[in-house]
Order: structure tokens, then sequence, then C-alpha cells
């Protein structure tokens, strides 16, 4: 979460701790992959530590939890698509493939389908409501807690993995490598266990449909796939978008300073910018919050800090969905404003303002030569050094032309 902001904000080169980390951790991750599991491949779970720690640790239900190396990966990911830095891509290539090596070994097929799931597999950091998952009494916490959130196929585990292919074989093609290999990634992919939504009209946390022992909850694992992933929107999967603004309400807004800044990154990618602006104001009316740090209790939380930064990005700007679209998720309140600097994917920076909800002005800073995709809610024309430029208009009502390297594009009414 601490890097959630980091490529909108135009701070990309403040995520090469978070490389390094990955590919030390790496080195590890192959010993475990392969002794562990018989994979070839690397493979991280939940959390490491100064040595760099690869294997399950902090007990059996935590750590079941084999997609962390894949969700860094795809967080390495982004820093590609907000860049379009093929140098880049060439260096991180090697951990992306390693994981998707890992998990085409890891996969198994569920019982009585064709589709393959993650096993063992949990979903942090809910346990499910299922037979024979009584809770038991915990005489150090002085009460009842379920027995175990050990499954296969969780939710966030699906979804990571979906990305991760995703991601994995647009690198492939983009370096035009690993023709084989990639041709493997793209059989299994199809072959994934899909989301599912539940009776109660909500996305699925489990493969199964099974309810959860604590209502609300601060825990938003099967949201991946809307926030920070990028398998649902309202582009791709329409179908599910109801589904998923059902699960995220019977989560609450009040939580932990950190599951309420992904709560906000949730809304905001839900196009509800009231809703964000909810949650963003019970952050900031917290007690705890000194000089905008997150802190829960005594202990700061600067993952809090991080992703709420990354929610006002997303309510500003959205470039996830194949194209780029102004103040997506902008409240009420937020009426009148200005932004400079900020970054999308297809490497593009944004400055703009606006007023009555409308932009007024807005510029386009093309970092790398490539096609601008964007949706204006307003008919404003593009010039170039002064110069009209006359982009193309799509059947749903975007516009887009092709940009040089290091040009700006100013649009107007």
């Amino acid at each position: 979460m601490n890097y959630w902001p980091v490529e909108a904000a135009n701070l990309s080169e403040c995520a090469d701790p978070l490389y390094q980390l990955v590919k030390n951790v790496s080195d590890q991750g192959t010993q475990v992959a392969k002794e562990n599991y018989g994979c070839r491949g690397w493979v991280f779970h939940q959390n490491t530590d100064l040595w760099m720690v690869a294997a399950p640790m902090d007990g059996p239900t935590w750590g079941t939890f084999t997609t962390a190396g894949a969700w860094l990966c795809n967080q390495l990911w982004q820093q590609y698509l907000y860049t379009n830095d093929t140098v880049y891509l060439n260096k991180i290539y090697p951990l992306i493939k390693g994981a998707a090596e890992f998990f085409l070994d890891f996969l198994v097929k569920q019982p009585g389908t064709n589709w393959y799931v993650t096993n063992p597999s949990s979903s942090p950091e809910n346990f499910p409501d299922r037979p024979g998952n009584a809770p038991f009494f915990d005489e150090v916490t002085g009460s009842f807690i379920p027995n175990t959130n050990i499954c296969a196929g969780s939710s966030i585990d699906m979804q990571i993995i979906h990305d991760l292919f995703s991601n994995y074989i647009d690198a492939a093609n983009l370096l035009k490598t690993d023709k084989e290999f990639n041709a493997e990634v793209t059989a299994k992919k199809k072959l994934l266990l899909p989301p599912k939504i539940g009776k109660d009209g909500s996305l699925q946390e489990w493969a199964q449909d099974w309810g959860q022992t604590e209502h609300p909850h601060r825990h938003l694992s099967p949201l991946y796939g809307l926030y920070p992933g990028d398998v649902f929107s309202f582009t791709k999967t329409p179908e599910f978008m109801n589904a998923c603004k059902a699960l995220l309400g019977q989560r609450g807004d009040e939580s932990s300073e950190w599951s309420r800044a992904w709560k906000v990154c949730l809304w905001a990618r839900m196009k509800d910018g009231n809703h964000a602006d909810k949650i963003l104001k019970g952050y900031y009316k917290d007690e705890s919050h000194v000089q905008l740090l997150s802190g829960r209790g005594k202990v700061m939380q600067i993952d809090g800090t991080m992703g709420v930064t990354a929610g006002i990005a997303e309510m500003l700007i959205q470039s996830h969905d194949g194209k780029i679209e102004l103040l997506p998720a902008l409240p009420d309140e937020w009426s009148e404003g200005e932004v400079k600097g900020m970054c999308t994917r297809g490497a593009f920076v944004i400055n703009m303002k606006w007023m009555q909800n409308k932009i007024t002005e807005l510029e386009i800073v093309s970092k790398q030569a490539g096609i601008c995709r964007i949706q204006l809610n307003n008919k404003m024309k593009v010039y170039y050094n002064g110069k009209r430029v006359n982009p193309t208009t799509n059947p749903d009502g975007t516009i887009e032309f092709m940009t040089i390297k290091n040009a700006t594009y100013t649009f107007r009414n």
C-alpha cells in the first residue's frame, strides 16, 4: 500500500526500493518454491524481514498466502504502464516470469471441475462461516475465534494470479520473447477459477458461497481485483460491479486507518466520489492522526497515509480502463480545484483546473510517444504548438490522437 500512489504522483523513482526487495526475496523464494512445493520459479508468502525470508511464517492461517510475491510483481508492472520504459521492463521481466512459473506448477484442478485453483489458500484476514469451522475459546485473548481460514482458490488468490498472467503475457509480447512459455501461460489463464456472485448478490470471497464470521470487516481481500488489481471495471466486467459494490457495502465505512484508505480507493473505482469523501472525512477525524500521519493507537501506520494519497489520486484521475478519465469520482464538495504533475498509464502528465465539476483548463505532456485516449465531458479542442490537432472520436465517446515524445498538448473550449 505504501507504493500505491507512487506512479500516479509521478514519483516512479521512489519505487526503486520495492524492486530491490522483490529481487532480493526472489532468491530465497526460488529455494522455497523448489523445497516446499516442488515447483519452478519463486514464491513469497505474507511477509518478510531483514533476512529476506520467503517461507511461510507466523502460523498456518497466514502462511498459506502464497500470492504475495505475485502481488508485488503486479505492482512493479504498474511502473512500466505509467512510464513505457522498456529498459525497466527488461529489468523486471525475469521476476514476473519466475512468479508465473511457480503458479503454472502450483495450481491444481478444483475437484469436479476443469478450473484451476491455489491449494492451500486463504483470504487474509477473514474467516469463513462454513461447516466444521466452529469457533474455539482462545485463552490468550479471552474470546472465541474461528478455527481456520485455510481453503482452496480464495478470490484474492485467483484475482492476483489473473493479473500476474495477464501482465506476463503483455510483457512477453512487448519484448518478443519466450513464445512457448507465453503460450503456456495464456492457456492456463483461460482455466483459472473465475469470480462468482453469491446468493446474497455480493462478490464471493471464497470458491464456495460461504458467509463470514465477523460483520462488518476491515479486510477487503476479495476486492483486490477492483483495486489495486485490474480484474473488475465498468468497461470490462459490468456484470460484476454491483456485486463488488454490495460486498464493499457489507464491509462498512468505519475501520482501521489502512482499511479506510483502501476503501477510499475502492469507492473511487466505483465512481462514487461522495462515498469516498465520506470515508476520507472519517479518516481525518480520527484523533490518532497527527499531521495527516495515520496511527493506530500509539503506533503509526504509514500505509494508511500512503493509501489515502492513492485514493485521492483515483478520485481525480483514473487510467486503468484503457482510457484517461478526469474527475471520475469527484465529490460534490470538490466542485472547484486544480492539480499539476499527476501521471497516468501511457506516460502522460496531467495539469488541469475545474470549476462547477467541469474541466476548464487542461494540459497533457506526453513523456513517451504514443496514443493518448481520453474521455472528456465537454467538447474541448486539442492544440500542439498552437496548431489544431484533429483527434479520432471512438464509439464510446472517447477521443484519441498520436502524441510526440516530450510534447505538450493544450485543450481549450
